[in-house]
């Protein structure tokens, strides 16, 4: 039976993109064009339809990446990658909206981008071979490595003050980080949970952790940055 009013309703993910996503972006600009190397002609002339903040809306991939370095935060997020996880694209996307000081992949060289809905252009993108390789990068520029993941020995992510210069290691959906990895952060934290399954996705315990971490360091309104 139809329930009433829904007659002639498509059921979710039946309609087209378009018939429920707003416009994105805008058509192209109006004569005269700026004069700055900033911009981008192409875009200038058709159109930018980017997922980008007005401010960046006509500019040039490599300025906007010059722009994002000039206020980087000295936050790094590194993700395992031994399953073409699909939540590493996630994890870069949310990395991005923090404007993060790099993205580690470590493990395979390729990742699944898709989730990334090409934020990584913007961001500083890392490949590390191994956990050593990896460990040494950060040992070198002193930053330490704080796995997240609900281990026995975790802290919690609530009550502990992360540092403002760190890495937040991600593992895998499913596994989780792996013994090697474990072994070479300077501690874990684990988000507490009180439904009834082990563990949160990946995806969703990234943006958390990062969020965490940008409260205690983001002198800003998060809600309107």
């Amino acid at each position: 039976m139809t329930p009433p009013g829904a007659e002639g309703a498509q059921p979710p993910g039946d309609a087209p993109y378009e018939e429920y996503a707003p416009s994105v972006g805008v058509g192209p600009h109006p004569l005269p064009w700026p004069q700055d190397e900033r911009y981008d002609k192409e875009l200038l002339a058709h159109g930018d339809r980017r997922n980008v903040v007005d401010r960046y809306r006509y500019w040039t991939v490599e300025a906007i990446v010059a722009d994002l370095d000039l206020r980087r935060r000295p936050l790094h997020v590194a993700i395992q990658n031994w399953e073409h996880d699909f939540n590493i694209g996630s994890i870069v996307r949310t990395a991005n909206a923090f404007n993060v000081a790099g993205v580690h992949i470590l493990g395979r060289r390729r990742w699944n981008k898709r989730g990334a809905l090409v934020t990584d252009r913007y961001l500083h993108v890392y490949h590390h071979a191994s956990v050593a390789d990896l460990a040494a990068w950060f040992a070198e520029r002193g930053i330490p490595v704080v796995g997240v993941d609900n281990l026995p020995g975790s802290l919690p992510l609530e009550t502990t003050a992360l540092p403002e210069s760190v890495c937040l290691l991600f593992g895998s959906e499913g596994p989780g980080l792996t013994d090697e990895a474990v072994a070479a952060c300077t501690y874990l934290v684990a988000i507490r949970q009180d439904g009834s399954t082990r563990s949160i996705n990946a995806g969703a315990a990234a943006a958390i952790a990062m969020y965490a971490w940008g409260l205690r360091w983001i002198r800003t309104d998060l809600s309107s940055a």
